[in-house]
């Protein structure tokens, strides 16, 4: 890696620039990784558009730095890797209720409620961990969860979504976008990805999960952009074949762009491993957010 080809998401990164981080390296030891790139963060003004610093993104960075020899960091402390799954509770909150039937017409109204206090992280985690064929697992990047309740009429929790960092790179939602690299890395944190869906396996209210994710489509961009300063464009999604058509998707009017190529969602450093083919399907949450994200 050259000196005058680094850039960090789109930013040019100058020899002066470089030389602080290796002072940083060098001076601040005994710092874990995420302490030394919040530092860098804060020295050279890495930060998002609500001021928060990027630091998950720079530990990357610094990491392609040690590989190219650039810099040695500090050896990685014992922690819970990022999309690792993750062990949950079993409590009595978490086990199934009475069966609801119903249809989504006859809902008074659905409320998504983020999860935002220890409670509900803990009992969001128990849902996903037991009822979701994926798990519970470590977002990827920002992300938002919500508990969804419906009035039945009384309040009752019927299911769990999440939304977390778009995906580096998929071929057919970066050709339907038209964007190239530089456009890509400087646009795609307007993209995010609807990572969880679990409707409570108890609950079978017919076109309930459809109405759930047009309602979220208006929810994600204020909530998103009020946590993270980012006004989101497009919602992405992947749905396994092999155990969904992704029906309510297309009922909601998302947009089926084809499959991926099987490589795992970190194929940046072709680390990811190899998994099955997912279908790929977009919900733009602005009329022309293609164009956006090709030109922003």
């Amino acid at each position: 890696m050259e000196r005058r080809q680094l850039h960090f998401l789109g930013r040019r990164v100058t020899g002066e620039d470089l030389k602080l981080i290796q002072d940083v390296i060098a001076d601040c030891d005994g710092l874990s990784r995420m302490e030394l790139a919040r530092t860098v963060c804060e020295l050279l003004g890495w930060k998002r558009r609500n001021r928060s610093l990027k630091g998950r993104e720079c530990r990357e960075f610094l990491e392609k730095l040690e590989a190219a020899g650039l810099l040695v960091l500090p050896e990685k402390r014992a922690g819970r890797p990022v999309g690792s799954r993750t062990a949950v509770p079993v409590t009595e909150l978490g086990s199934p209720g009475a069966v609801i039937q119903t249809t989504a017409h006859e809902l008074d109204r659905l409320e998504l409620e983020l999860v935002e206090s220890d409670d509900a992280r803990r009992l969001f985690r128990e849902l996903v961990g037991r009822y979701h064929y994926l798990g519970h697992a470590v977002p990827f990047g920002a992300h938002l969860r919500y508990l969804i309740y419906a009035d039945l009429p009384e309040r009752s929790l019927v299911a769990c979504l999440q939304f977390s960092s778009a995906a580096w790179r998929m071929a057919v939602r970066d050709e339907w976008i038209g964007w190239d690299d530089e456009a890509r890395v400087r646009n795609l944190g307007h993209v995010v990805n609807n990572s969880r869906f679990l409707v409570l396996p108890w609950v079978e209210i017919k076109n309930l999960a459809s109405r759930i994710l047009g309602q979220a489509a208006g929810r994600i961009v204020v909530d998103w952009k009020r946590r993270y300063g980012l006004e989101p464009l497009l919602a992405e999604t992947l749905v396994d074949p092999q155990r969904y058509r992704g029906t309510c998707y297309r009922a909601a009017n998302w947009i089926d762009l084809g499959r991926t190529s099987g490589l795992g969602r970190m194929d940046r450093r072709r680390s990811g491993g190899e998994v099955s083919p997912k279908t790929v399907l977009v919900y733009p949450l602005t009329r022309d957010a293609a164009r956006q994200l090709r030109e922003c």
